[in-house]
């Protein structure tokens, strides 16, 4: 329960007391400020605390998003303030200082009413009247409202106040009747209901998204809201079909097919409802990060092992396509990740290209062929489903691949040109986000301290990366299976990805490390599973790029929500991504003669291993109290 304190006079009519209880407020009165903190001294430390002025106008959902939105410590709209837990004792210190000294004098050069902080009274000609106060909130004295003037005081002491965007929302403390009366009608005049359902949908989506789910998804949210259901509660039922989707997919059959496809539409739908029924209710929470931040790539990559299943029961194997399906759409998403982490906070972040993709999406046929060219999740999906009820899983990956590789150097290029000619300079923030994101263990430490004096800059930290990456893959494609040049190889790469990480990544193309470490040892497994040539080789290996993926996304997630990376015993048991690669590499040479079962049972054995310690952890962190409330967006459109 949350308590929302009145402060000041009543105004009779106002349906201000019944709003918001209707968010879950317990509502309570107070004459002043003096009053005000008593009654926020009398409410537990762990509760949210809002302060209100009595003479707010405005709509019901303009109060709901400055007063529930629990991702920020403190929030604000004009006569309304929230506080959580962790900003009540600024809260406390800022009421404190508006409640009068009992001891001291009032200036009879002052004015205050209750409800306001103490202002020197404006100065008027004789005979004339005191200026009307600004619309949206200040007293007859020309005092802002009490919440004001403590949001305010909130800032100053270093507590960040969020203050929502209202658009055509209205939200004011009007001064006088007329005042009041003109506030009224333009409320009247703004659907609040059409305004939280448009609200309710990203500002910038796909194309099929855009216009092919979200007109009627955002009611099925508003259906959901009304009667109880969660977005966690929805993220689930999307996941519980694809799965069954997946299953479909696994028959073999045109019917399983069929039905896979419509039921993976189905899933999508109830994808982008679970995110607009949480900006609809503003229901944020830590699980529900953590399960719409993972949940999607569940989907996907079982949809694909459903796939891949399917046709081999129809005698076609298509594991080493799903495979690669699996590790190209997890590059790109890297590729994404590590760039936006390297220049969201960079200064002087300019560049030719950026203005030509500004000027681009100023015209407006342009916007939606990019955004559907890069294939995002929407198009992707319906891609699928339509194909996979149309063709086989075989086209499905092909049709996959291209798309992807397509998307990938689209994306890929553009952002190489923009920082070859931006001149921004990298925070330290951004560059132990890289390091984070290039996920090095123990081997990679002591490289990165063996390298440190003598590894200099080629340009930046990426030409390690790239040589160790290369020379890898070419040893996993050529080199015999069995021989010690693919371990050497390993080796090598081990000591290259060290000496990219020696220093802090802030060249240029330094936020391509991650990704290509991740190309490195996601194509390193699939490589060597599809040339041991033993029949559960791949799909040992698509687990264990699957539960290696989880290890990165949620790596990425922690990233995005403030809370750095993953504890560093947490890495360094799973070894890093060198220490697995140079595994992978070693069990390769020792267990891929004699058919290579034994190489897919340490394969299986390795992915449930990597899965059981990084889900646990992750479990253990996205439902702790430290997890940051965050919702995620999705991937880039």
């Amino acid at each position: 329960m949350s308590t929302a304190i009145l402060t000041g006079p009543p105004v009779p009519g106002s349906p201000l007391e019944g709003d918001l209880r209707s968010l879950g407020f317990e509502v309570r009165s107070a004459a002043d400020p003096g009053e005000t903190a008593a009654l926020l001294a009398a409410v537990p430390a762990g509760e949210r605390v809002a302060v209100v002025d009595p003479r707010f106008v405005g709509h019901l959902h303009a109060l709901r998003l400055a007063l529930t939105d629990p991702r920020f410590p403190a929030a604000a709209a004009p006569g309304a303030l929230t506080a959580q837990p962790e900003a009540r004792p600024s809260l406390t210190r800022a009421l404190t200082a508006q409640v009068p000294d009992p001891g001291s004098t009032p200036d009879p050069g002052s004015a205050q009413v209750p409800g306001s902080v103490p202002v020197a009274a404006p100065a008027t000609a004789p005979g004339t009247a005191p200026a009307a106060p600004a619309a949206g909130g200040a007293s007859a004295d020309g005092a802002p409202p009490l919440p004001d003037a403590l949001a305010t005081a909130l800032e100053a002491d270093g507590v960040a106040v969020h203050r929502p965007e209202l658009g055509s929302l209205v939200a004011a403390v009007p001064a006088g009747p007329q005042a009041r009366k003109e506030t009224r009608d333009a409320v009247a005049a703004v659907d609040d209901e059409a305004v939280r359902l448009r609200s309710a949908v990203k500002s910038r989506d796909g194309f099929f998204t855009t216009f092919c789910v979200s007109p009627y998804s955002r009611y099925l949210a508003r259906w959901c809201a009304r009667r109880g259901l969660t977005p966690n509660q929805v993220t689930t039922a999307s996941l519980l079909t694809a799965l069954v989707a997946a299953g479909c997919a696994a028959t073999g059959t045109r019917g399983g097919f069929v039905a896979a496809g419509v039921l993976l539409l189905l899933s999508f739908v109830l994808d982008c409802t679970d995110g607009q029924l949480a900006r609809y209710s503003l229901q944020y929470s830590t699980l529900g990060a953590w399960l719409d931040a993972t949940f999607d790539r569940a989907k996907e990559y079982a949809y694909y092992a459903g796939l891949a299943l399917g046709a081999a029961r129809g005698g076609d194997d298509v594991w080493a396509l799903a495979l690669g399906a699996m590790v190209l759409q997890t590059c790109r998403h890297v590729v994404d990740f590590s760039f936006n982490e390297a220049n969201h906070d960079a200064t002087a972040n300019t560049s030719p290209t950026a203005a030509l993709s500004d000027r681009l999406d100023g015209v407006g046929w342009t916007v939606w062929v990019r955004r559907m060219i890069v294939l995002p999740i929407g198009e992707r999906w319906a891609m699928i489903a339509v194909l996979t009820a149309v063709t086989s899983p075989r086209v499905v990956f092909y049709a996959l691949l291209v798309g992807c590789a397509f998307a990938a150097c689209y994306t890929t290029a553009g952002r190489v040109l923009r920082s070859l000619t931006r001149r921004a300079g990298r925070t330290d923030r951004a560059a132990r986000a890289l390091a984070d994101l290039a996920d090095g263990g123990p081997l990679a430490e002591l490289a990165a301290r063996a390298t440190r004096r003598w590894a200099r800059p080629l340009g930046g930290r990426t030409p390690y990366a790239v040589l160790g990456a290369g020379l890898l893959l070419y040893a996993a494609c050529a080199a015999p299976v069995g021989s010690g040049l693919v371990v050497a190889a390993a080796a090598v790469y081990a000591l290259a990805s060290g000496a990219a990480v020696a220093r802090p990544l802030k060249g240029a193309l330094d936020w391509l490390v991650p990704p290509v470490l991740r190309v490195a040892e996601y194509g390193t497994i699939l490589v060597l599973a599809a040339r041991a040539d033993a029949p559960g080789a791949l799909p040992a290996a698509f687990g264990l790029v699957a539960a290696v993926a989880y290890h990165h996304y949620d790596t990425v997630y922690r990233i995005r929500g403030g809370t750095g990376a993953p504890p560093v015993w947490l890495v360094r048991t799973l070894g890093g991504q060198e220490g697995r690669t140079l595994l992978v590499a070693v069990l390769a040479a020792l267990l891929a003669a004699g058919g290579g079962e034994r190489l897919a049972l340490a394969l299986t054995a390795l992915a449930g291993a990597v899965a059981l310690v990084g889900l646990a952890e992750s479990i253990r962190f996205w439902v702790s109290s430290h997890a940051p409330a965050v919702h995620d967006e999705g991937e880039p459109a």
